[in-house]
């Protein structure tokens, strides 16, 4: 068993991480300052609350819990606010991951699973996307990412980190089991905004941009299931413990379906209408962005257990239609918990 600090882990993507790392006989050490996530999502092993710019907090953490590998999520991640606020941006994601990296090193651990986006590339010239694509991102979110990913490459060269980044696209649905899934505030992603609109919680799904160079006019983009990201970080961390080279992998389904297309598909799973109002294009959007996995099929071995987005918006759809009324998301639930100091 080794044990894995899991930065972020409290968010999204993150909890459903440390219920694949513990299902896979690893122990998740969540590292999260719960600005954007949920006490309630560290259900598989301890949470430090602390910050990244915290570097004697982080250190303490590695060192209390000696870990052995660091999965790292923890950022800031909406496109459209990172082009308003680019100086917060790249000080959350760039130095306080250098912050880090900069702690691993000084601890003595080696390997970290970096969460990075398909937001590197930027317009895409070739669809599907394949790793070796000129990585021109459209945003600051973006351009962290791909910042924070040339520095992993460096601090390799330089100092022997062994690093994975996973290049994931859209990330969606929910925990199979139905113990977790996809609660946000501001709420920005497609599918979960798409079932509020149906179910009454707001008046109407914005659709952005109705004139993009795809079949309907509407922005194109490749879903993959929460959980498949998940096992897939997993392999990720089993990869490098076992001396591989560093690298980075795309993630995805390889199938594109647009704005329309997803709202045609939240209507035939919930049976509900989806009303829309249309708003213009945001800053920052790439118009089709879909991925070439074949990197991640041949070196991880990994296989999407959901491939179709029918399946993908059903289990987004059983979480949503519990979470809203359950009190353990309204009040939390009871977790290994080290306090601030």
């Amino acid at each position: 068993m080794s044990r894995i600090l899991v930065t972020g882990g409290a968010g999204y993507i993150g909890s459903h991480t440390a219920k694949a790392l513990a299902a896979a006989g690893h122990e998740p050490i969540v590292y999260d300052n719960l600005s954007t996530g949920h006490a309630w999502a560290v259900r598989w092993g301890p949470l430090v609350v602390g910050d990244l710019c915290d570097r004697d907090r982080l250190a303490g953490a590695i060192a209390d819990y000696r870990i052995e590998a660091v999965i790292h999520f923890a950022a800031s991640a909406y496109v459209g606010e990172s082009v308003l606020r680019p100086r917060f941006y790249y000080r959350n994601n760039i130095c306080n991951t250098m912050n880090l990296l900069d702690v691993m090193l000084e601890t003595g651990v080696n390997d970290i699973v970096f969460s990075s986006s398909c937001a590197t590339y930027g317009e895409p010239r070739s669809i599907p996307i394949p790793e070796q694509h000129p990585q021109e991102p459209l945003s600051p979110y973006g351009e962290s990412k791909h910042f924070v990913e040339r520095m992993l490459n460096s601090y390799g060269n330089a100092y022997g980190l062994n690093w994975v980044s996973l290049r994931y696209f859209n990330a969606a649905g929910a925990d199979p089991e139905g113990e977790i899934g996809e609660v946000h505030e501001p709420e920005t992603h497609l599918i979960p905004l798409a079932m509020q609109a149906a179910s009454g919680q707001r008046d109407a799904l914005e659709i952005f941009g109705t004139d993009y160079a795809s079949p309907d006019g509407t922005a194109v983009r490749d879903y993959i299931h929460v959980s498949d990201l998940a096992a897939a970080h997993v392999s990720a961390a089993d990869y490098l413990r076992g001396g591989n080279e560093s690298l980075a992998i795309n993630l995805g389904n390889g199938a594109g379906y647009s704005v329309r297309e997803v709202i045609a598909s939240v209507e035939a799973v919930t049976s509900l209408s989806v009303p829309v109002v249309y708003a213009p294009r945001r800053p920052g959007d790439a118009p089709v962005l879909v991925a070439n996995a074949d990197r991640a099929r041949s070196v991880l071995g990994w296989t999407p257990s959901f491939p179709d987005l029918g399946g993908i918006i059903s289990s987004a759809w059983d979480w949503f239609s519990t979470s809203t009324a359950s009190p353990a998301i309204a009040g939390g639930t009871s977790v290994d918990f080290i306090a601030s100091p």
